[in-house]
């Protein structure tokens, strides 16, 4: 690609120094603490990272030395990042509700000195050779965040002048198979990847906004675009109180960028279609409305088509965006793959998606729908500095927001890099008039035993469209035909199977479900069935139900015909 980024500062630290000299007193945080409101303007934000920075210093921390972060999103959570940053230390985040054998597995491997977090620690933690740990909250037996700050009042601490290509971070995927692997970012792989963003999102950049902070900043699309990109814009973040008050904080906040994942737009969609269910004319309603907006959106709307389109919306659409604040502009959206459809309805509605595709060791994000993009089968355009390879199917970047390399692992770090410096995702894709289409996860394609190929996610996203399903698992890898593990409140198997089949009208035959294993939910981060950013954990989920899926398919004596199901 011809064109680059926009310089900027050299380091992460340097982005908010930036900032705080350009609008320090704008606003920059707000949080509710359970009893009050607070809020910081960029000015007030420089103050507390300079007061972490020397807390840091008086603690014995040096360069590079480790710092963990285990903890829902705060202001205290990005003063304690910067702060550490700005020193050339090197924050390694972890998902605070994470198991604790993973959460001290982490610690250990990456030798982590000092830990932050919001809850006393599990026993496993507390193992781990921890220096010091400091709570966010005031907790029992561990040294308040406050404390910790005070007892280097008065000291003041310069940001230490470091390399562009110095470790900044070390973030753990999530784990959904094996051991998760540490991928090491420096600040120049972050910061080529707010800047390639800006770039790509000019017409953004030129708005004043407000995020609402909500999925982990544990995770790097959180951390890049949530963080550093809101610091970039200038825009004020306010920090949701978690999941379960998602829609109240929306009210609230009232933000006009949302960071998310696909799942919460499935349950947002499967709580308006189960509201809509006792008025068949209300549902009718809302159906037409999307398919209105959506043919306005695409351009395909004309004279009488247009009007009725503004007479929904007045109907539909702005309750809709109500529920959503009222303000919200764009929904930067990663994570996981989501189904066009569900796009399509919400587009329709006058919810603007700019949908994105990335990995922890891109820093994270590869590609991203333009302003002007409107195919929502894509993941928009691969980003301005980076530069894409396919082989055999499978989408290979390289750039200067590709990762170091993992952590104590030089042989993963070798299999993953070419000699050319590609890094191979492990995705399949296709780039067709600067799109780029994702077909599949290379290890998660389904080969079933007459030879047909089937990427799951796309059959688990058609079923997912029925408010029934919680949650589906396509499974069948050697086998004649596809089974489903899924969440419902639905008993009965051959129901659930001839929904399933119902939202898979459009696929080939031999897609379509012959058996149905209904699993007890829910599936939660909590109890591992979830990764961070509320994927499913395929491989632990079909291990864990192994015997039960192979019993499944013992009661058929067709497994392995290969014929598709009727």
């Amino acid at each position: 690609m011809s064109d680059q980024a926009r310089p900027g500062p050299a380091t992460l630290w340097g982005l908010l120094a930036s900032r705080i000299a350009a609008t320090g007193d704008e606003p920059a945080y707000r949080d509710y603490d359970g009893v009050r409101f607070r809020s910081w303007t960029w000015r007030d934000a420089g103050r507390e990272v300079g007061r972490a920075r020397a807390a840091f210093a008086a603690s014995g921390l040096r360069p590079g030395d480790r710092v963990g972060i285990c903890a829902y999103n705060t202001p205290e959570w990005v003063f304690c990042d910067l702060a550490a940053l700005s020193l050339g230390l090197t924050v390694v985040p972890l998902f605070f509700n994470d198991r604790p054998e993973n959460i001290a597995y982490c610690l250990k491997d990456a030798g982590v000195r000092w830990l932050f977090v919001d809850r006393p620690p599990a026993a496993e933690v507390l193992d781990c050779g921890l220096q010091g740990i400091v709570s966010f909250k005031e907790a029992r037996g561990i040294v308040s965040f406050g404390d910790w700050l005070a007892a280097a009042d008065g000291r003041r601490v310069a940001p230490v002048d470091h390399d562009p290509d110095a470790l900044a971070t070390i973030v753990y995927t999530s784990g959904t198979t094996g051991r998760p692997k540490g991928v090491m970012l420096s600040h120049k792989n972050i910061l080529a990847n707010v800047g390639a963003l800006l770039v790509a999102l000019p017409e953004i950049a030129a708005q004043r906004h407000r995020f609402l902070s909500f999925l982990p900043l544990s995770h790097m699309f959180e951390r890049t675009v949530g963080e550093y990109i809101a610091i970039a814009l200038g825009a004020e973040t306010f920090f949701s109180r978690g999941i379960a008050e998602l829609g109240e904080d929306l009210k609230i906040a009232r933000p006009t960028i949302l960071v998310s994942v696909p799942k919460i737009f499935e349950r947002i969609y499967g709580k308006m279609q189960e509201g809509l269910k006792a008025s068949p004319r209300r549902q009718q309603l809302v159906a037409r409305a999307a398919a209105a907006g959506l043919a306005v959106t695409e351009g395909r709307a004309q004279g009488l088509e247009r009007l009725s389109a503004r007479f929904y919306d007045l109907l539909v659409g702005r309750a809709v965006r109500r529920r959503l604040g009222g303000k919200l502009r764009y929904v930067f959206l990663g994570g996981a793959p989501a189904s066009p459809r569900l796009l399509g309805f919400f587009t329709g509605l006058g919810v603007r998606f700019l949908q994105g595709y990335g990995l922890t060791e891109t820093a994270p994000v590869i590609s991203c729908h333009h302003l002007a993009d409107r195919d929502l089968a894509s993941v928009g355009r691969p980003l301005s500095n980076v530069s894409l390879r396919f082989i055999n199917d499978e989408i290979c970047v390289k750039g200067p927001s590709v990762m170091q390399g993992y952590w104590n692992l030089p042989e993963a770090t070798a299999q993953a890099m070419d000699a050319d410096g590609y890094f191979h995702t492990g995705d399949l894709g296709r780039l067709r008039d600067g799109l780029l289409y994702l077909t599949g996860r290379a290890k998660d394609i389904i080969v079933l035993s007459n030879g047909e190929k089937v990427p799951p996610a796309d059959v688990e996203q058609a079923i997912l469209q029925d408010p029934a399903f919680e949650h589906a698992l396509v499974v069948g890898e050697g086998r004649g035909a596809l089974a489903l593990l899924a969440v419902s409140d639905i008993d009965d198997e051959r129901e659930l199977r001839d929904r399933a089949n119902a939202e898979l009208h459009a696929f080939p035959g031999y897609t379509h479900i012959r058996h149905v294993l209904r699993v007890s939910g829910p599936w939660t981060i909590e109890n591992g069935f979830l990764t961070p950013t509320l994927k499913v954990r395929r491989q632990w989920i079909e291990e864990r139900y192994a015997a039960a899926i192979d019993a499944l398919y013992a009661a058929s004596d067709d497994d392995r015909s290969g014929h598709p199901p009727c």
